[in-house]
Formats: C-alpha cells, sequence, structure tokens
C-alpha cells in the first residue's frame, strides 16, 4: 500500500515527507494503523549519523500505539481491532536473552538499524523501488506500520492511545531506570541529569519508588519547573550547582542512584556523575551517545575504592512485556501521570519544527497525532 511518511536521505539532512510503499504482514507479522508517535532524540541521533546506518532512506519513528488492521499467518498474539503498543525492542520470548528474563536485551534486537524484517530478513519499506530502513523495524512516522509480532504488545482499549504512544520507549525507559536497574528505594536520594521526555519519567519513577529526596538537573528552567511538578524535591540548572546540596541534604552520603538521561551522552559526563554518588551507589547511563565515542573520563581509583558501579540500561531494564501493562495500570489508577508528558502535538509534515522544538528545550515530549488526512 502507498503511506505518506517522514524520511532521511543522509546524514544532517532534513525530514522529508515521501510517499513509501509499505508492504503487508507475512508470517508473524501485522499491520497497526497508528493513532500517533512520539518524537524521540534517538531519531535525531539517526539524521545526525550518531547512531550509523548502512544505507539511506530511513524511515524514522519507534513510539507508537494504534489498531491492528491485518494479520499474518501464525500470529496468535493479537487479532484485528486489537489496539497495541509498539516496542522498539522487540521480545521474542525465545532467545537466550528473553530465556534469561531479558527480554529487553533480546537478541532480535540486533537488527534494529538493518530495516531487515525479523521474519524473513527481507524489507518491508520501500521508496522507488529502494529499500528504506525502519528505525528499530517500526518506523512510526508513518501512519501505517507493517511489524513483527515481537514488537507489539496488546492493551486495553479504553487507554487513550496517543498517551500510550509513550510507552513505547521513553517512559518505560525513564521509569524502569529509577525503579528497576536503577533499584530506587524508599528514602533514597536519587539525581537525574536531563529532564527530556526520558528524565521526566526516571523523576517520576523515583518519587513512586519513595526516595526522599529526587534531584532533577537541567539547565532549561521550563524543564526543571516540570519535575516539580512530577516529584522533584529540588531542581538545578547543572551539576555542578546541585553537588554541594546534595551533600549537605544527606549529610555527605551522597545519592543512591545518579541516572543520566541527556539526550547526547559524551565520557566526560561520568566523572562529575560519580563524585555525586554514594559509596556503594550506582551511575544508571541511559542517554544515547555517539556509535565511534569511547574515551570515557572517570576516577578508577574512586570506582574501586568506594564501590561504586556504572550501569547501561535499555527500556529501563525491564521486557516490554512486563513493562507496558504494569504502567498502564500505573496509570489507571492515577499513580503515572502520561498526560502531562506531552508538551505540544504537530502533524507529519512539521516534524522539522517538532524536532527544532525539542533541541531548543521548549518541550517535555513532542507528538505527532494522525488524523483522517493521512490514512
Amino acid at each position: 500500500m502507498k503511506v505518506k511518511a517522514a524520511v532521511i536521505k543522509g546524514v544532517n539532512q532534513p525530514w522529508e515527507i515521501e510517499e513509501i510503499d509499505l508492504g503487508d504482514p507475512v508470517a508473524g507479522e501485522v499491520q497497526v494503523k497508528l493513532a500517533a508517535s512520539g518524537l524521540c532524540h534517538s531519531d535525531e541521533h539517526l539524521r545526525t549519523g550518531a547512531s550509523p546506518l548502512p544505507s539511506f532512506p530511513a524511515l524514522g519513528g519507534h513510539e507508537g500505539a494504534g489498531v491492528v488492521t491485518k494479520v499474518g499467518p501464525g500470529v496468535t498474539s493479537v487479532e484485528e481491532g486489537d489496539h497495541v503498543v509498539l516496542a522498539f525492542i522487540p521480545a521474542c520470548g525465545r532467545c537466550r536473552s528473553c530465556a534469561k528474563g531479558l527480554q529487553n536485551i533480546c537478541d532480535e534486537g540486533a537488527g534494529l538499524l538493518t530495516g531487515k524484517a525479523i521474519s524473513d530478513k527481507t524489507n518491508r519499506v520501500t521508496l522507488g523501488g529502494e529499500p528504506v530502513i525502519q528505525m528499530c523495524l517500526l518506523g512510526t512516522f508513518a501512519p501505517y506500520v507493517t511489524v513483527n509480532e515481537a514488537s507489539v504488545i496488546k492493551i486495553e482499549k479504553d487507554i487513550p492511545l496517543e498517551k500510550a504512544a509513550l510507552l513505547g520507549c521513553g517512559v518505560a525507559t525513564g521509569w524502569g531506570s529509577a525503579t528497576a536497574i536503577g533499584g530506587t528505594k524508599v528514602g533514597d536520594a536519587v539525581v537525574v541529569i536531563g529532564v527530556g521526555g526520558v528524565g521526566i519519567n526516571s523523576v517520576q519513577g523515583a518519587a513512586h519508588a519513595g526516595a526522599r529526596f529526587v534531584i532533577a538537573i537541567d539547565p532549561v528552567e521550563f524543564k526543571r519547573d516540570k519535575a516539580k511538578e512530577f516529584g522533584a524535591t529540588h531542581t538545578f540548572a547543572s551539576l555542578e550547582e546541585a553537588a554541594p546540596v546534595i551533600g549537605e541534604i544527606t549529610w555527605g552520603a551522597m545519592a543512591d542512584v545518579t541516572i543520566i538521561t541527556v539526550g547526547e551522552i559524551h565520557g566526560d559526563m561520568i566523572a562529575p556523575a560519580l563524585a555525586v554518588t554514594a559509596k556503594g551507589g550506582q551511575v544508571v547511563v541511559v542517554g544515547m551517545g555517539d556509535a565511534r565515542d569511547t574515551d570515557v573520563t572517570m576516577s578508577l581509583f574512586e570506582l574501586t575504592l568506594l564501590q561504586k558501579r556504572v550501569q547501561g540500561a535499555i527500556f529501563g531494564g525491564v521486557g516490554p512485556r512486563s513493562q507496558i501493562p504494569k504502567l498502564l495500570e500505573l496509570y489507571r489508577n492515577n499513580q503515572l501521570d502520561l498526560d502531562g508528558l506531552v508538551t505540544k502535538t504537530y502533524k507529519l509534515e512539521d516534524i522539522n519544527e517538532g524536532y527544532a522544538d525539542m533541541l531548543a528545550g521548549k518541550n517535555l515530549r513532542g507528538v505527532i497525532v494522525y488524523g483522517d488526512d493521512d490514512y
């Protein structure tokens, strides 16, 4: 079928609206009519080349929710008419990682930036007869997607799809980075560095877990103000400004958990984060960096003698099939704020404006909402 979509044709090129050809589902796949797609910084990494692609063009987008319109042979978990969230990490349930309870690092994730479908290793999207890479094998910057069953999570129909779309990346990643892989406990002190679409959910996740202090750090005043609404007890424009106060309020113990959720992480951010982290505490690295950046600065003396940890995290350390339903229950019971996360909505044609607003610090999360004229 012919579908309009936002694609990039090279590094540092703008998003362009093109008409793509979207293939029908084969065995193990479904087609979904999307209601909305989040504008995540990870797609900006595609555009800048920080996340390298084997070829162009590429169809962006990896946060989406919608309604199943077609089902391929062998699909058993969903049927036509079901409401679903798309998870940017597939969860096949069969590989070694999934069998160990690590669905968030499912082995099928190895192909996320190849554009090759899980089912048969061919492309579902073409443009002018040429293959198109779908971001995370999803490509939610188009009103329809054809994806593997492993990337689809069925949800109840009472959840607004425009809000549910955020669960496919930003909410689950931020919340889990504080509550699951971060292990925040009642009475802890938690520092969140970077309060965007992911970091704001680390803030509300830490508050929900019972942290005594939630210290949010961001240079943008708007985001600091929003962090207070989502549970931050203290906010600062920089880590340098925050450090002495963290020491004061914790009686010198410092933060039990420090979470780095900046839009683009660099190696020189690790040492300052470790410096505000308590003995036996951990720094959780969530923000994406340039794939070519391999230099990290930290004190190995401090790492060893104070028994600190630096922990990477993807999807918050929890599999999408368990985390997304759990988060929806929290939303239903007013314990998770999804509504307040969406600062502004856009049409697909306004995607470059949406990313400009994100880079300018104007949004917690911008969302593309699809309407009748998109289908």
